[in-house]
């Protein structure tokens, strides 16, 4: 429910605040007052589109706030604060800036969020109906989101598992149809792949096998040079043509350093050191003779070396920079290769699960009809009772629930095939005969605009009882209406008030009777600039009011007595 609605700049509104509260709030004035910008500020507030033509002339951009219950809104709470908003003394303020160059933001609990955001937070919780929205009441989808809020708990659970099986299915669909399509690359694909593990598996490759053989490569490369060079460091290690070497200097240089060297121990200490030296050079002079000896000219085995590294890099400029990176593209190759491989197996999977689901969502579809139609004669009845009430006694609504037969890519259900959607496989439409003895006609061949309208009402007074929607605004929806008809709306617009917040724009007295708050705005003028004002009005406020619309004038004593009685009939019928 909304309490209150505080407009700043906004059209001929300089600065009003409308205070709201449960039942019945009627709005009224003279032609130009700005009635209509009441509703535009609520669908700005909602998310609506923005226009920064609606700036008040001179004003840096307008301001709508609003004050949101949420005591009585268990789905808001959730949201706001999901969006970062604060919900402050059980009430969530809404607001929605547009400025005069055309930039427009929303806010929800203090929050700056999308303007998409507040619409969707808002949606649930407010349906506005206009002039122009009664022409939605002749959209097929409208009408079957209509029987379908009306069916209730038992219809919507039943709509919720069609559209989770027809989900699953859309799903499969999809998956067995990229299965299908790709086919060809996929073999494309699993050629490619085993070619290259073939050409793997061919050579084999050990992991470090490429840097091992280009060590030995390389050794085998200089075999003549490696052994000249290592005999000559034997040789200058330990020479065995008597010539001098590092193992007899070492040996001399010891023997002059024992000669003295209880004379000191320090000399005694350098020539241990030098009996290590002459030990590590020993050992040293025998691994560079070993190594000198284990050089081997092996022309085959190099040949063999050179060509077993030209088969790794091959693989290396193929499938990666290293032999690790060669056999890590083999694993994934083989496992990529089974996913391809298992494909013919999923399609045929897939199949079997289509035809399951489609048999699923068939049993699904014939239910959710079934319900559609027990929902639609029951809706199409009490509507009828509803518009028969507001002067049109003859007219009788139906409700047809049908479906559309096709040779190709249907859904069975019982014995035909039919067209289907994410909704169902049915068609609704409203139809109305307006007349005794005629026979109903679709609503957007035959309805006139106050026909649609006085339907369109009934159909919320009949749905307000199966809904939860807390607030609902017309603007001007009993146009073209008048007499007794009008004094009917406002008291069906009275009736709905008592299960939800009702607020009325309207031109006529007879409606405005029926409210439990009558606001009034009114236009005045300093010779430049117009601004409206929002008053609530008292009990003689309303009296010259009514009277205003009943005659145009607020003094006339007979147009006074009649609004007097238009406010104690209204008063009376709406205590029963």
């Amino acid at each position: 429910m909304i309490e209150e609605l505080r407009i700043t700049d906004l059209g001929v509104i300089e600065s009003s605040t409308l205070p709201l509260g449960p039942g019945l709030t009627v709005v009224s004035g003279e032609t130009g007052a700005g009635k209509t910008m009441i509703v535009t500020a609520l669908g700005l507030l909602l998310g609506g589109r923005a226009d920064s033509g609606g700036v008040r002339t001179g004003a840096r951009q307008a301001r709508i706030e609003g004050i949101v219950a949420a005591r009585s809104l268990a789905l808001i709470r959730p949201g706001v604060e999901g969006l970062g908003g604060v919900v402050e003394d059980e009430g969530v303020l809404l607001a929605r800036h547009v400025a005069a160059e055309g930039r427009s933001r929303a806010f929800v609990g203090g929050a700056a969020v999308p303007i998409a955001a507040l619409a969707e937070l808002t949606a649930p919780i407010v349906a506005v109906h206009g002039q122009s929205d009664q022409h939605r009441l002749v959209r097929p989808q409208a009408q079957l989101d209509a029987l379908d809020h009306f069916g209730g708990v038992a219809l919507q659970k039943t709509l919720g598992a069609y559209v989770e099986t027809y989900d699953r299915l859309v799903a499969a669909e999809a998956e067995l149809r990229e299965l299908v399509d790709l086919a060809r690359e996929r073999a494309r694909e699993a050629d490619l792949l085993r070619f290259g593990l073939g050409e793997i598996a061919a050579l084999a490759p050990e992991s470090g096998e490429d840097v091992r053989l280009a060590q030995e490569e390389s050794r085998l490369g200089h075999a003549d040079t490696l052994r000249t060079h290592t005999e000559a460091a034997r040789e200058a290690l330990s020479s065995e043509r008597e010539a001098p070497d590092a193992l007899g200097a070492v040996a001399a240089a010891r023997r002059v350093l024992e000669a003295v060297r209880e004379h000191d121990a320090e000399v005694a200490g350098l020539a241990e050191r030098l009996a290590e030296v002459s030990y590590l050079l020993s050992d040293l002079a025998a691994d560079v003779a070993s190594y000198a000896a284990d050089v081997d000219v092996d022309p085959a085995r190099l040949a063999a070396v050179s060509e077993r590294r030209a088969g790794l890099t091959a693989l290396q400029r193929k499938y990666g920079d290293t032999i690790e990176d060669v056999l890590r593209w083999s694993e994934d190759a083989a496992r990529r290769l089974v996913t391809l491989d298992d494909s013919d197996t999923r399609i045929e999977t897939l199949r079997a699960e289509r035809a399951a689901l489609r048999t699923q969502l068939g049993a699904a579809a014939g239910e959710l009809s079934q319900l559609r139609t027990d929902a639609a004669a029951d809706l199409a009845a009490r509507v009828t009772e509803e518009i028969n009430a507001l002067a049109m006694p003859h007219a009788r609504l139906a409700l047809v629930v049908q479906q559309r037969d096709v040779t190709t890519d249907g859904l069975t259900v019982g014995s035909r095939e039919v067209a289907f959607g994410r909704t169902g496989v049915d068609e609704i439409e409203f139809r109305l005969a307006a007349n005794p003895g005629s026979e109903p006609r679709s609503l957007a061949k035959t309805a006139s605009g106050g026909e649609l309208s006085r339907v369109m009402l009934g159909l919320e007074v009949v749905l307000a009882g199966s809904g939860d929607v807390p607030t609902f605004v017309f603007d001007e929806v009993d146009a073209g209406v008048g007499g007794r008809a009008a004094t009917e709306i406002g008291a069906r617009l009275a009736r709905l008030a008592k299960d939800a917040q009702v607020l009325v724009v309207t031109h006529l007295p007879q409606v405005a009777a029926f409210a439990d708050r009558h606001v009034l705005i009114e236009k005045s003028s300093d010779g430049v600039v117009t601004t409206s004002g929002l008053t609530v009005l008292d009990e003689p406020g309303r009296v010259r009011e009514l009277s205003r619309m009943l005659a145009g004038v607020e003094e006339s004593d007979s147009a006074q007595a009649h609004a007097v009685e238009l406010l104690e009939a209204a008063q009376s019928r709406s205590a029963r």
